[in-house]
């Protein structure tokens, strides 16, 4: 008989979407005047102040393999940031990698400094990330949190994301859960892209 912990499944992550050729949400102001931009290397410092880094090698590492990073500026300081891959990401939680298709972004490691929290910079830095991609012509954006994460939860749901699939792990396997109504070709997406590269789908 198996125990407890085996037989119920961990919740690792949620993925949420949001398609690009459908309709524009509403979007997001901020409660506090913010101005948004993509940055670039003149950041690296801030940015890696920001992430609490001790030097900010991993920072130009990140744009040297072609990441973007999208911050939100307070009276001209720093206080909300947000990374965008197109390709393939890592994410160390959970040991994969998510493989993009030609079109998709993933965004992921977004923060909000801690004096400026509460402000409604993440769902605000969220959507103009979204116009910006949509802008380009992109179908697809996704992006995932811990199933804890609420406050991060939150701010998808008001940028417009919807939440897909969960990632579940029960006796060292992990697979893909989808929501109920969520269309098959978005869960197969999210299945081939953590695992295509797997032995297992």
């Amino acid at each position: 008989m198996a125990l407890a912990s085996e037989a119920e499944p961990r919740h690792m992550g949620t993925f949420w979407v949001l398609p690009l050729a459908a309709s524009a949400p509403a979007g997001v102001a901020p409660r506090v005047p913010a101005t948004f931009e993509q940055t670039g290397l003149e950041a690296a410092g801030a940015l890696a102040q920001a992430m609490e880094l001790e030097d900010p090698a991993p920072v130009l590492e990140r744009f040297a393999t072609g990441r973007r990073c999208y911050i939100a500026r307070v009276a001209g300081a720093l206080a909300s940031y947000g990374w965008v891959s197109f390709e393939e990401e890592g994410i160390g939680e959970i040991g994969l990698s998510l493989h993009l298709q030609p079109g998709e972004a993933y965004i992921w490691d977004c923060a909000t400094l801690p004096a400026y929290r509460g402000q409604r910079l993440y769902p605000a830095l969220l959507t103009h990330i979204i116009s910006k991609l949509r802008a380009e012509g992109l179908q697809r954006v996704w992006i995932g949190a811990s199933h804890e994460n609420v406050p991060s939860h939150k701010g998808m749901q008001l940028a417009g994301f919807q939440p897909v699939a969960d990632l579940l792990l029960r006796n060292h396997h992990l697979w893909v859960q989808g929501y109920p109504g969520v269309s098959p070709e978005v869960i197969e997406s999210i299945r081939r892209a953590l695992f295509a590269h797997e032995k297992q789908l």
